[in-house]
């Protein structure tokens, strides 16, 4: 069987509900985790709000010891130990990924709670970066019972698995209120 590549992916939250969402893709629906203060238009750094909007899905991280690499059109890197994002909006790494340990505020990438075990790269205030205006916006593995996200937007593992193969650079994620 052979699978399309997707050109749009679609997110928004689930009614009654602040944290939690739909993303649908290619005919499924699946549940997903989102920031713990929502949707919305205005992100900044720290406030746990998933941004609004349409974004490019930019590179795919996969923890090659703990997941087999499945086909995507994404282009990818092993995760290494030494991974990490800067989140500190005065620093000049701001919203890139570098080398640990430094001293400036990061993400993890190699993460024991295997929540980055597969880290899709959303688009959000990349290109330019804009200081202040947030940082590591992941496509993700889920918490447990879905707990909310710092602003990400996360899957059960399976449902990650099963998407990646449909996903390219010319895929775009919608998210919206």
């Amino acid at each position: 069987m052979i699978l399309k590549f997707l050109s749009i992916v679609r997110v928004h939250r689930r009614i009654g509900a602040i944290h939690a969402g739909w993303l649908e893709a290619g005919g499924r629906r699946m549940p997903c985790a989102l920031g713990r203060t929502g949707i919305g238009h205005a992100k900044r750094e720290g406030d746990g709000l998933t941004p609004a909007g349409r974004h490019r899905l930019d590179r795919l991280w996969i923890r090659t010891d703990r997941s087999a690499l499945r086909a995507s059109g994404l282009p990818w890197r092993a995760t290494r130990p030494a991974d990490g994002w800067c989140d500190a909006a005065r620093d000049a790494r701001y919203n890139q990924p570098g080398t640990l340990p430094f001293k400036p505020s990061h993400e993890t990438m190699w993460r024991e709670d295997r929540l980055y075990d597969c880290v899709v790269e959303i688009g959000w205030n990349r290109h330019p970066v804009v200081k202040g205006r947030g940082s590591a916006i992941f496509l993700h593995v889920a918490r447990p019972g879905f707990g909310p996200t710092e602003g990400c937007v996360a899957l059960r593992r399976a449902d990650l698995l099963r998407l990646l193969p449909r996903l390219s650079k010319r895929t775009r994620i919608v998210i919206r209120p």
